[in-house]
């Protein structure tokens, strides 16, 4: 049996009389790669802050690796990359890079920092630069690549194409498949469909804070009889959802 890398059962979470995730359960596989889709408010990055134990859940468990994510320790075999990424404007790009690391006792190697800059284009100079220079391009391929010479086991990914040109886009799936010849697991939130056909083995669609379909895009087509994956999304989340 494949060990279970991310497990959400039954995550519930409130704002006040609002509730932002209602009963969300599903698992991610050591080794899949898994996108997470859903609208503006869908409760994709609240279900992210409450696995990464940024915000408390009110019902339910989440386990990282069979581990409860309220532990610290369930923490220390992935990466994290937030959608508003915004590094310390007074570091350089290697300060940042080589703090990160230093975080998560890595030892920080400027050849290897090297290599991912260029992995990602982003100019070798950026490493010397203060962040605040930067554009919003070059801040995220910045945080990508801390987190790919972080090394883990799971990276989870905050609408990691944000910002970045259609070069730098091709790129960064270049990278993506590196990792899955690797056996990583990544985990990412997306409003780009095409990107999450092209990378995902599986997604799950998020609506009003429920979950409304977990499986491959070649499902989620079969089940609203298109071959569209926009289309297929949208009359997932227009479609009923089942009584409770």
């Amino acid at each position: 049996m494949s060990e279970i890398a991310l497990r959400f059962s039954g995550v519930a979470k409130n704002y006040g009389r609002a509730a932002v995730l209602r009963d969300v359960s599903f698992e991610v596989a050591r080794g899949e790669f898994f996108g997470l889709v859903g609208v503006n408010g869908a409760g994709k990055t609240t279900l992210l802050k409450c696995m990464l134990d940024f915000c408390a859940t009110d019902n339910g468990n989440i386990e990282i690796f069979g581990t409860s994510h309220r532990l610290t320790a369930a923490r220390s075999r992935l990466a994290f990359l937030p959608e508003r990424f915004n590094p310390p404007y007074f570091l350089t790009g290697e300060d940042f890079i080589r703090y990160v690391l230093e975080l998560q006792a890595t030892v920080y190697d400027r050849g290897a920092a090297e290599r991912m800059l260029h992995a990602l284009d982003l100019d070798l100079a950026a490493l010397t630069l203060p962040v605040r220079a930067y554009s919003k391009g070059m801040t995220q391929k910045l945080g990508l690549a801390a987190c790919f010479l972080a090394r883990k086991d799971l990276y989870v990914l905050d609408e990691p194409t944000g910002g970045l040109d259609p070069k730098a886009r091709a790129l960064l799936k270049s990278r993506l498949r590196e990792l899955k010849r690797e056996a990583c697991t990544v985990f990412f939130t997306s409003h780009a469909l095409a990107d999450v056909a092209e990378v995902c083995d599986r997604m799950a669609v998020m609506h009003t804070g429920g979950l409304r379909f977990a499986g491959t895009p070649a499902a989620l087509r079969r089940q609203f009889a298109t071959d569209d994956l926009e289309q297929a999304f949208l009359r997932c989340i227009e479609a009923v959802p089942p009584a409770n």
